[in-house]
Protein backbone atom coordinates (compact mmCIF):
# COMPACT_ATOMS: atom_id res chain seq x y z
CA UNK A 1 0.00 0.00 0.00
CA UNK A 2 1.14 3.51 -0.85
CA UNK A 3 0.64 6.18 1.82
CA UNK A 4 1.20 9.87 1.11
CA UNK A 5 1.17 11.89 4.34
CA UNK A 6 0.98 15.70 4.26
CA UNK A 7 3.34 16.07 1.30
CA UNK A 8 4.23 19.63 0.31
CA UNK A 9 6.33 20.67 -2.71
CA UNK A 10 7.55 24.26 -2.92
CA UNK A 11 9.11 26.16 -5.83
CA UNK A 12 10.74 29.52 -5.02
CA UNK A 13 8.81 29.68 -1.74
CA UNK A 14 5.51 29.10 -3.56
CA UNK A 15 3.75 25.82 -2.71
CA UNK A 16 2.82 23.77 -5.79
CA UNK A 17 1.40 20.96 -3.63
CA UNK A 18 0.06 21.64 -0.14
CA UNK A 19 -0.29 19.02 2.63
CA UNK A 20 -1.44 16.29 0.23
CA UNK A 21 -2.48 13.00 1.83
CA UNK A 22 -3.81 9.90 0.11
CA UNK A 23 -3.64 6.10 0.15
CA UNK A 24 -3.68 3.51 -2.63
CA UNK A 25 -4.45 -0.09 -1.67
CA UNK A 26 -2.79 -3.04 -3.38
CA UNK A 27 -4.30 -3.65 -6.83
CA UNK A 28 -6.27 -0.40 -6.78
CA UNK A 29 -6.31 2.31 -9.45
CA UNK A 30 -6.53 5.85 -8.06
CA UNK A 31 -7.01 8.79 -10.43
CA UNK A 32 -5.55 12.11 -9.35
CA UNK A 33 -7.90 14.45 -11.20
CA UNK A 34 -7.60 18.20 -11.54
CA UNK A 35 -7.30 21.12 -13.96
CA UNK A 36 -4.02 22.03 -15.64
CA UNK A 37 -1.63 23.65 -13.18
CA UNK A 38 -3.29 22.14 -10.12
CA UNK A 39 -0.14 20.28 -9.02
CA UNK A 40 -1.05 16.76 -10.17
CA UNK A 41 2.18 15.94 -11.99
CA UNK A 42 4.24 17.61 -9.28
CA UNK A 43 2.70 15.32 -6.65
CA UNK A 44 3.32 12.27 -8.84
CA UNK A 45 6.96 13.28 -9.29
CA UNK A 46 7.32 13.73 -5.52
CA UNK A 47 5.94 10.22 -4.99
CA UNK A 48 8.39 8.88 -7.57
CA UNK A 49 11.29 10.66 -5.85
CA UNK A 50 11.85 13.09 -8.72
CA UNK A 51 10.95 16.18 -6.65
CA UNK A 52 12.10 17.29 -3.20
CA UNK A 53 9.21 17.43 -0.76
CA UNK A 54 8.34 17.66 2.90
CA UNK A 55 5.99 15.17 4.51
CA UNK A 56 6.23 11.42 4.03
CA UNK A 57 5.81 8.89 1.21
CA UNK A 58 5.57 5.33 2.52
CA UNK A 59 5.21 1.87 1.02
CA UNK A 60 3.72 -0.72 3.38
CA UNK A 61 4.71 1.58 6.23
CA UNK A 62 8.35 2.01 5.17
CA UNK A 63 9.39 5.64 4.71
CA UNK A 64 10.91 6.20 1.26
CA UNK A 65 12.76 9.39 2.23
CA UNK A 66 16.26 9.13 0.83
CA UNK A 67 15.41 6.13 -1.39
CA UNK A 68 16.45 7.04 -4.98
CA UNK A 69 14.03 6.76 -7.89
CA UNK A 70 15.51 3.54 -9.29
CA UNK A 71 15.31 1.82 -5.88
CA UNK A 72 11.65 2.54 -5.16
CA UNK A 73 10.28 -0.25 -7.35
CA UNK A 74 7.90 2.09 -9.16
CA UNK A 75 7.13 2.09 -12.89
CA UNK A 76 6.56 5.38 -14.71
CA UNK A 77 4.73 6.19 -17.95
CA UNK A 78 4.70 9.81 -19.14
CA UNK A 79 2.64 11.58 -21.78
CA UNK A 80 5.23 11.11 -24.53
CA UNK A 81 6.21 7.58 -23.54
CA UNK A 82 9.95 8.45 -23.61
CA UNK A 83 10.96 5.25 -25.42
CA UNK A 84 14.61 4.61 -26.26
CA UNK A 85 14.78 5.45 -29.99
CA UNK A 86 17.92 3.35 -30.60
CA UNK A 87 16.25 0.16 -29.31
CA UNK A 88 13.51 -1.89 -30.95
CA UNK A 89 10.27 -2.77 -29.15
CA UNK A 90 11.72 -5.83 -27.43
CA UNK A 91 14.82 -3.89 -26.39
CA UNK A 92 12.69 -1.21 -24.76
CA UNK A 93 10.51 -3.65 -22.85
CA UNK A 94 13.44 -5.83 -21.79
CA UNK A 95 15.44 -2.91 -20.39
CA UNK A 96 14.09 -3.11 -16.83
CA UNK A 97 14.35 -6.90 -16.48
CA UNK A 98 17.88 -6.78 -17.94
CA UNK A 99 18.90 -4.18 -15.34
CA UNK A 100 17.47 -6.53 -12.69
CA UNK A 101 19.73 -9.32 -13.97
CA UNK A 102 16.95 -11.49 -15.39
CA UNK A 103 18.33 -14.30 -17.63
CA UNK A 104 17.94 -13.78 -21.38
CA UNK A 105 15.43 -16.59 -21.87
CA UNK A 106 13.22 -15.28 -19.07
CA UNK A 107 13.46 -11.76 -20.51
CA UNK A 108 12.28 -12.97 -23.92
CA UNK A 109 9.33 -14.76 -22.34
CA UNK A 110 8.46 -11.65 -20.29
CA UNK A 111 8.58 -9.46 -23.41
CA UNK A 112 6.29 -11.84 -25.32
CA UNK A 113 3.90 -12.04 -22.37
CA UNK A 114 3.62 -8.25 -22.12
CA UNK A 115 3.22 -7.70 -25.84
CA UNK A 116 0.33 -10.16 -25.75
CA UNK A 117 -1.11 -8.27 -22.76
CA UNK A 118 -1.03 -4.87 -24.51
CA UNK A 119 -2.23 -6.22 -27.86
CA UNK A 120 1.07 -6.00 -29.79
CA UNK A 121 2.07 -9.66 -30.12
CA UNK A 122 4.76 -10.08 -32.80
CA UNK A 123 6.10 -6.52 -32.53
CA UNK A 124 9.39 -7.56 -30.88
CA UNK A 125 11.70 -6.46 -33.72
CA UNK A 126 9.70 -3.37 -34.76
CA UNK A 127 11.73 -0.11 -34.55
CA UNK A 128 9.99 2.22 -32.10
CA UNK A 129 10.39 5.07 -34.60
CA UNK A 130 7.88 3.25 -36.84
CA UNK A 131 5.16 2.98 -34.21
CA UNK A 132 1.95 5.01 -34.16
CA UNK A 133 1.20 7.15 -31.12
CA UNK A 134 -1.11 4.55 -29.64
CA UNK A 135 1.35 1.71 -30.26
CA UNK A 136 4.17 3.71 -28.66
CA UNK A 137 2.10 4.25 -25.51
CA UNK A 138 1.32 0.52 -25.34
CA UNK A 139 5.03 -0.23 -25.55
CA UNK A 140 5.76 2.37 -22.86
CA UNK A 141 3.17 0.70 -20.62
CA UNK A 142 4.66 -2.74 -21.29
CA UNK A 143 8.14 -1.42 -20.50
CA UNK A 144 6.92 0.03 -17.19
CA UNK A 145 5.23 -3.27 -16.27
CA UNK A 146 8.16 -5.46 -17.30
CA UNK A 147 10.10 -5.31 -13.98
CA UNK A 148 6.87 -6.10 -12.08
CA UNK A 149 6.72 -2.72 -10.26
CA UNK A 150 4.90 -2.53 -6.97
CA UNK A 151 3.37 0.80 -8.06
CA UNK A 152 2.64 2.08 -11.56
CA UNK A 153 2.65 5.87 -12.05
CA UNK A 154 0.84 7.15 -15.17
CA UNK A 155 1.25 10.87 -15.92
CA UNK A 156 -1.37 11.94 -18.51
CA UNK A 157 -0.53 8.81 -20.55
CA UNK A 158 -3.25 9.34 -23.19
CA UNK A 159 -3.39 13.13 -23.52
CA UNK A 160 -1.13 13.26 -26.57
CA UNK A 161 -3.47 11.06 -28.63
CA UNK A 162 -6.47 12.07 -30.75
CA UNK A 163 -9.90 11.74 -29.14
CA UNK A 164 -10.99 8.51 -30.83
CA UNK A 165 -7.71 6.72 -30.13
CA UNK A 166 -7.65 8.03 -26.56
CA UNK A 167 -11.09 6.58 -25.87
CA UNK A 168 -10.20 3.22 -27.44
CA UNK A 169 -6.87 2.93 -25.64
CA UNK A 170 -8.45 3.89 -22.30
CA UNK A 171 -10.87 0.96 -22.62
CA UNK A 172 -7.97 -1.37 -23.47
CA UNK A 173 -5.91 0.01 -20.60
CA UNK A 174 -8.65 -0.92 -18.11
CA UNK A 175 -8.24 -4.56 -19.07
CA UNK A 176 -4.44 -4.40 -18.98
CA UNK A 177 -4.33 -2.92 -15.48
CA UNK A 178 -6.90 -5.39 -14.14
CA UNK A 179 -5.15 -8.43 -15.65
CA UNK A 180 -1.76 -7.20 -14.42
CA UNK A 181 -3.27 -6.48 -10.96
CA UNK A 182 -1.21 -3.30 -11.02
CA UNK A 183 -1.46 -0.85 -8.12
CA UNK A 184 -1.72 2.40 -10.07
CA UNK A 185 -1.73 6.17 -9.63
CA UNK A 186 -3.12 7.90 -12.73
CA UNK A 187 -2.68 11.65 -13.19
CA UNK A 188 -5.19 13.19 -15.59
CA UNK A 189 -7.29 16.30 -16.24
CA UNK A 190 -9.74 14.23 -18.33
CA UNK A 191 -12.84 13.17 -16.37
CA UNK A 192 -13.84 10.49 -18.89
CA UNK A 193 -10.39 8.96 -18.63
CA UNK A 194 -10.50 9.01 -14.83
CA UNK A 195 -13.99 7.49 -14.65
CA UNK A 196 -13.07 4.80 -17.19
CA UNK A 197 -9.86 3.69 -15.49
CA UNK A 198 -10.11 4.40 -11.78
CA UNK A 199 -11.59 2.71 -8.72
CA UNK A 200 -11.23 5.90 -6.68
CA UNK A 201 -10.74 9.62 -7.34
CA UNK A 202 -8.74 12.31 -5.59
CA UNK A 203 -9.63 15.80 -6.84
CA UNK A 204 -6.68 18.21 -6.69
CA UNK A 205 -7.14 21.96 -7.01
CA UNK A 206 -4.61 24.72 -6.34
CA UNK A 207 -2.20 22.17 -4.91
CA UNK A 208 -4.67 20.78 -2.37
CA UNK A 209 -6.62 17.53 -2.40
CA UNK A 210 -10.16 18.83 -2.09
CA UNK A 211 -11.96 15.46 -2.05
CA UNK A 212 -11.19 11.76 -2.41
CA UNK A 213 -13.33 8.65 -2.47
CA UNK A 214 -15.06 6.09 -4.64
CA UNK A 215 -15.61 7.35 -8.20
CA UNK A 216 -19.41 7.19 -7.97
CA UNK A 217 -19.50 8.83 -4.53
CA UNK A 218 -17.38 11.79 -5.66
CA UNK A 219 -19.43 12.15 -8.85
CA UNK A 220 -22.74 12.10 -7.00
CA UNK A 221 -21.71 14.23 -4.03
CA UNK A 222 -18.92 16.74 -4.74
CA UNK A 223 -17.72 18.31 -1.53
CA UNK A 224 -18.38 21.92 -2.56
CA UNK A 225 -19.47 24.01 -5.53
CA UNK A 226 -15.92 24.51 -6.81
CA UNK A 227 -15.35 20.76 -7.07
CA UNK A 228 -18.85 20.34 -8.51
CA UNK A 229 -18.14 22.87 -11.26
CA UNK A 230 -14.93 21.05 -12.16
CA UNK A 231 -16.91 17.79 -12.32
CA UNK A 232 -19.29 19.21 -14.91
CA UNK A 233 -22.00 20.92 -12.85
CA UNK A 234 -23.19 24.03 -14.68
CA UNK A 235 -26.08 25.15 -12.45
CA UNK A 236 -26.98 24.89 -8.77
CA UNK A 237 -30.31 25.44 -7.02
CA UNK A 238 -31.95 24.59 -3.70
CA UNK A 239 -33.71 21.28 -3.18
CA UNK A 240 -35.22 19.04 -0.55
CA UNK A 241 -34.61 15.31 -0.07
CA UNK A 242 -37.32 13.17 1.54
CA UNK A 243 -37.91 9.43 1.32
CA UNK A 244 -35.12 8.94 -1.21
CA UNK A 245 -36.36 11.61 -3.63
CA UNK A 246 -35.08 15.11 -4.29
CA UNK A 247 -37.48 17.90 -5.24
CA UNK A 248 -36.39 21.16 -6.87
CA UNK A 249 -37.72 23.74 -9.31
CA UNK A 250 -37.29 21.32 -12.23
CA UNK A 251 -39.26 18.47 -10.65
CA UNK A 252 -38.32 15.46 -8.55
CA UNK A 253 -36.16 12.37 -9.02
CA UNK A 254 -35.03 9.34 -7.06
CA UNK A 255 -31.73 9.77 -5.20
CA UNK A 256 -31.69 6.87 -2.71
CA UNK A 257 -28.07 7.64 -1.83
CA UNK A 258 -28.69 11.26 -0.74
CA UNK A 259 -29.07 12.49 2.83
CA UNK A 260 -32.46 13.73 3.99
CA UNK A 261 -33.03 17.46 4.35
CA UNK A 262 -32.41 20.74 2.56
CA UNK A 263 -29.68 20.35 -0.05
CA UNK A 264 -27.95 22.11 -2.92
CA UNK A 265 -28.73 20.38 -6.19
CA UNK A 266 -26.08 20.46 -8.91
CA UNK A 267 -27.19 20.05 -12.53
CA UNK A 268 -24.90 18.84 -15.28
CA UNK A 269 -26.15 19.45 -18.85
CA UNK A 270 -27.61 15.93 -19.14
CA UNK A 271 -29.55 16.37 -15.88
CA UNK A 272 -32.11 18.28 -17.98
CA UNK A 273 -33.50 16.74 -21.15
CA UNK A 274 -35.83 18.13 -23.78
CA UNK A 275 -39.10 16.22 -23.32
CA UNK A 276 -42.83 16.41 -23.96
CA UNK A 277 -43.52 17.55 -20.40
CA UNK A 278 -41.58 19.57 -17.86
CA UNK A 279 -40.44 23.11 -17.14
CA UNK A 280 -40.94 25.41 -20.16
CA UNK A 281 -38.19 27.55 -21.65
CA UNK A 282 -36.81 29.04 -24.86
CA UNK A 283 -33.74 27.71 -26.66
CA UNK A 284 -31.14 30.48 -27.02
CA UNK A 285 -28.16 28.45 -28.28
CA UNK A 286 -27.43 25.03 -29.72
CA UNK A 287 -24.32 22.91 -30.29
CA UNK A 288 -24.32 19.49 -31.94
CA UNK A 289 -22.25 16.67 -30.41
CA UNK A 290 -21.60 13.18 -31.73
CA UNK A 291 -24.62 11.55 -30.10
CA UNK A 292 -26.77 14.42 -28.82
CA UNK A 293 -27.48 18.12 -29.12
CA UNK A 294 -26.52 20.43 -26.27
CA UNK A 295 -28.79 23.42 -25.81
CA UNK A 296 -28.88 26.52 -23.65
CA UNK A 297 -32.40 27.30 -22.51
CA UNK A 298 -33.78 30.51 -21.02
CA UNK A 299 -35.96 29.49 -18.03
CA UNK A 300 -36.22 32.93 -16.39
CA UNK A 301 -40.01 33.00 -16.92
CA UNK A 302 -40.45 29.59 -15.23
CA UNK A 303 -37.79 29.35 -12.52
CA UNK A 304 -37.39 32.41 -10.27
CA UNK A 305 -33.79 33.41 -9.76
CA UNK A 306 -32.43 31.48 -12.76
CA UNK A 307 -31.71 32.82 -16.23
CA UNK A 308 -30.34 30.07 -18.51
CA UNK A 309 -29.51 26.39 -18.01
CA UNK A 310 -27.75 23.79 -20.12
CA UNK A 311 -29.69 20.75 -21.29
CA UNK A 312 -29.52 17.99 -23.90
CA UNK A 313 -31.77 16.89 -26.73
CA UNK A 314 -31.61 13.93 -29.07
CA UNK A 315 -30.34 14.48 -32.60
CA UNK A 316 -33.86 13.68 -33.80
CA UNK A 317 -35.37 16.58 -31.81
CA UNK A 318 -33.89 19.09 -34.29
CA UNK A 319 -34.27 21.99 -31.86
CA UNK A 320 -33.34 25.50 -33.00
CA UNK A 321 -32.67 28.78 -31.20
CA UNK A 322 -36.02 30.43 -30.60
CA UNK A 323 -37.90 27.14 -30.12
CA UNK A 324 -40.09 26.68 -27.05
CA UNK A 325 -39.19 23.45 -25.25
CA UNK A 326 -39.86 21.66 -21.99
CA UNK A 327 -37.18 20.26 -19.72
CA UNK A 328 -37.49 17.09 -17.66
CA UNK A 329 -35.17 16.10 -14.82
CA UNK A 330 -32.79 13.14 -15.30
CA UNK A 331 -31.18 11.90 -12.04
CA UNK A 332 -28.19 10.51 -13.95
CA UNK A 333 -26.82 14.03 -14.40
CA UNK A 334 -27.55 15.32 -10.91
CA UNK A 335 -25.28 15.85 -7.92
CA UNK A 336 -25.97 16.76 -4.32
CA UNK A 337 -23.32 19.38 -3.56
CA UNK A 338 -21.65 19.50 -0.18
Amino acid sequence: MLTVDRVTVTYDRTPAVRDASLEIADGEVLALLGPSGSGKSTLLRAIAGLESATGAVRWDGDDLAGVPVHRRGFGLVFQDGQLFPHRDVAGNIAFGPRMQGMPAGDRDRRVAELLELVGLAGYERRPVTELSGGEAQRVALARALAPRPRLLLLDEPLSGLDAELRESLALDLVGVLRRAKATTLLVTHDQEEAFTLADRLAVLDDGRIRQSGDVIDVWRAPVDERVARFLGVTAVLPGEVTDGRVSCAFGSAEVPWARVGTVTVGLRPHALRVASTGVPGEVVARARRRDHTRVTVDVSESVPGMSTVDAVATMADAVQPGDEVRLALDPGGMAIVG
